[in-house]
Parts: C-alpha cells; structure tokens; sequence
C-alpha cells in the first residue's frame, strides 16, 4: 500500500532582532536548518522571495521586517573618536567592577550570617547537652541514695 509522508512540523519560539523579541512560529525543521543557515529568522525572511512564501503570516512577517530596515536605514549612526571610546570603556569596566565588588560583599556577608547562625545552634546544641547531663546526674544521685 502507498504511505503518505507528512512533514515534520515543529512550533518554536525565534528571536527578531530587528523587532528585539520572539516570534512563535510553527516551521519544518528543514526550514529551521534554513533559518539557521541564513543567520536567523529576519536574514531569512529578507532572502527568501515572496513567491516562496506560501503562509500570510510570513509574508507579513517579511513586510514588517523589510519596513524595519528602511527605517533603521534611514538613521544616523555616530562614530566615537578612540579616545572617547575609551573613556566610555572605561566608564563600563568601572561598572562592571562595581558589580564584582558587591556580590563579593554580599557573599561574605552572607557567610558570616551563616557562620553566626551556625553558631548559634552549636550553642543551642551544648546547652541541651548540659541539660541532658545534669539530668544524669540527678538520676544517678537519687539511685545512690
């Protein structure tokens, strides 16, 4: 008997980085390996021609894509001299130390909380044990006497 071959259709989530957020789309996993090949889903979109396309949602898809890169087309971009770009380098890595030296801060802090609690309970611990002792004895008085 004839088999029919379905297609092996997958939903997954792909990130836009024109549109800086996800689109859930149902895609073959051939053409996941496509999107893959051409360096994601917007590089995808803008080669492949419309009359490939054979759903409105990619065809819309492509439409607002393709508006995206006109407008970002249209923007200026600013270059920064070197050494301007060094000073907001600078300006980062002082950020990212920052940073570093809190968590680090808030580590120790959290060990010596630990530390003192852990104490603590030690203490409690000892206390109980004294306790559980002079119970013995008493114990061990009232049978000798």
């Amino acid at each position: 008997s004839r088999r029919n071959w379905k297609p092996n259709v997958q939903e997954k989530r792909l990130f836009s980085y024109i549109h800086d957020r996800h689109i859930r789309v149902k895609v073959t996993t051939h053409a996941l390996r496509c999107i893959d090949k051409a360096g994601g889903i917007d590089e995808y979109l803008l080669k492949t021609p419309y009359n490939k396309m054979d759903t409105e949602m990619g065809i819309a898809w492509k439409a607002k894509i393709e508006k995206m890169y006109s407008e970002l087309a249209g923007m200026e971009v600013g270059f920064f001299p070197p050494k301007e770009e060094a000073k907001i380098e600078q300006g980062f890595e002082e950020v990212r130390s920052a940073k570093r030296e809190f968590r680090s801060e808030s580590r120790r802090a959290l060990g010596v909380a630990k530390q003192s609690q852990l104490e603590a309970t030690k203490a409690d611990d000892d206390e109980t044990t004294e306790v559980v002792d002079t119970n013995e004895e008493v114990s061990d008085v009232a049978e000798k006497s």
